[in-house]
């Protein structure tokens, strides 16, 4: 793999890490709050849309963000550990099991009406996502940083 290759994987990684990260928050501290004002009448085709055109704009950026993880264990810069390449798939993985196990099954259920205690579920977890989002941005912040000097 050539240098230029590599660091465009790189570049890529840190790109669609701190998108993710960026939406994370904004949905944590905004959007999945606000949920419990859309109105019960109205929520139900909310959340389906919600679903369906949220996937547009977190997908593409996952999945360039877990494939560029995983190329990064085969070829790192120079200067950064394998422990912290590792320690990158490690938080896909876990966000993406998060995901698939926690918060889509929320929205499976939101999206048949309005639940109190499901939206709730929804917020409280989805802070897993966000601290772990956020862990995933400062690493590659550091990985940066060890490529550099």
């Amino acid at each position: 793999m050539s240098k230029t290759l590599m660091l465009s994987i790189f570049l890529a990684n840190i790109v669609a890490t701190s998108y993710m990260t960026g939406l994370i928050w904004f949905v944590q501290v905004v959007h999945y709050p606000l949920f419990g004002s859309v109105g019960t009448n109205q929520f139900t085709e909310y959340e389906q849309q919600h679903t369906a055109l949220t996937t547009w704009v977190v997908a593409p950026p996952m999945l360039i963000e877990g494939v560029t993880a995983v190329l990064l264990l085969w070829r790192r810069p120079t200067g950064v550990p394998s422990w912290q390449a590792w320690g990158g798939v490690a938080l896909v993985a876990f966000l993406w099991l998060s995901t698939a196990w926690i918060q889509v099954p929320c929205h499976e259920t939101l999206s048949q009406g309005f639940d109190a205690a499901v939206h709730q579920q929804l917020v409280l977890t989805n802070w897993l996502r966000t601290v772990a989002w956020s862990m995933r941005a400062l690493l590659a912040a550091w990985m940066a940083l060890k490529a550099l000097g």
